[in-house]
């Protein structure tokens, strides 16, 4: 258990669903650095989705990620290899280089079970253009089975090198994961699995560690666990857990001690009890992080009041 194993940390693009990516360049690199001395496989360095096709108002680069840009910020590559993930729709073709002239090594697509089709062209392209592949997809929770055979008869044909089984609601347990990680290998025989958890009802780890058990190699986690609402499985965790002797757990600790206990006084992240709610019921934590935002924040059997009532009238955002 564990030699195989690669851990894709996700801290800039899950985490920068926290503080809409507002990360300082030297936190970038030092958690690169730090990563790579930690021995961690892969970094996320954020979305290589189209500024002008998502009509930003606003430069982002950790949002909408230039070539240039990661070659002036990352000069030299290290241990680490380093990811983007692109959204079905929100890419344009002609931002992406082939490998070869890009830093980055890996280009993951997230998507929607019913446009798995879609997604797998985006994996065609970027196959073609020379990266590794994932497909990632989204709110496995509520995927009907038949949706799910019919998308993996498309995915069993792909180049596609990882399929992730993705618990968006943080609603899953161990016993859920293992019975998706079985369904996944019935189906997929010749695809690498990969693991992407939230930690709404405090499982994110727990669940990572059975997918590993039974066969997943890609771990999917962020440093000090800062991900969108509960946040995710904490890279610090599988460093330190995993048997794998090129695993070092101190220069993670470097990187919350120095950056993140700052970062967690200004933004909110973690197992907080509306993000719970949402996971015990299988919602999109999206309400609730819309409620983090209001006068009301912290009255919880309010907002458990308003999940559960049929003519709720807290919407969505």
């Amino acid at each position: 258990m564990g030699n195989s194993t690669k851990i894709i940390d996700c801290t800039i693009r899950d985490g920068g669903l926290v503080n809409n990516w507002d990360f300082s360049i030297e936190f970038v690199q030092d958690l690169y650095n730090g990563l790579s001395e930690a021995g961690v496989e892969y970094m996320e360095i954020g979305y290589k989705n189209s500024a002008t096709l998502l009509k930003a108002t606003e430069p982002n680069p950790w949002r909408f990620l230039d070539d240039d840009f990661l070659k002036e910020i990352i000069p030299e590559k290290k241990f680490t290899k380093l990811s983007a993930l692109v959204d079905i729709g929100r890419v344009d073709p002609n931002d992406i280089l082939p490998r070869e002239q890009s830093v980055l090594d890996m280009i993951r697509v997230a998507c929607y079970v019913r446009e798995v089709n879609k997604g797998l062209e985006l994996v065609q392209m970027f196959h073609d253009l020379g990266y590794e592949t994932s497909l990632n997809i989204m709110a496995l929770s509520s995927v009907p089975e038949h949706q799910l055979i019919e998308a993996f008869e498309m995915v069993k044909n792909s180049p596609v090198d990882v399929v992730y089984i993705v618990d968006s609601f943080g609603s899953l347990d161990p016993a859920d994961i293992t019975h998706q990680v079985k369904k996944f290998q019935a189906m997929l025989p010749n695809k690498q699995l990969g693991i992407h958890t939230h930690n709404n009802l405090q499982l994110a780890f727990a669940n990572t560690i059975a997918a590993m058990r039974n066969g997943v190699t890609f771990l999917d986690s962020s440093v000090y666990g800062m991900g969108r609402a509960a946040g995710n499985c904490n890279t610090e965790l599988l460093v330190s857990y995993i048997p794998k002797s090129s695993y070092k757990l101190k220069p993670v600790l470097g990187m919350i001690e120095k950056h993140m206990l700052g970062m967690r006084q200004k933004w909110e992240w973690g197992y907080i009890i509306p993000y719970m709610i949402s996971g015990v019921l299988n919602e999109h934590p999206r309400v609730a992080m819309a409620y983090r935002e209001s006068d009301d924040r912290n009255k919880f059997i309010d907002f458990y009041d308003k999940m559960t009532t049929p003519e709720s009238t807290l919407a969505p955002v």
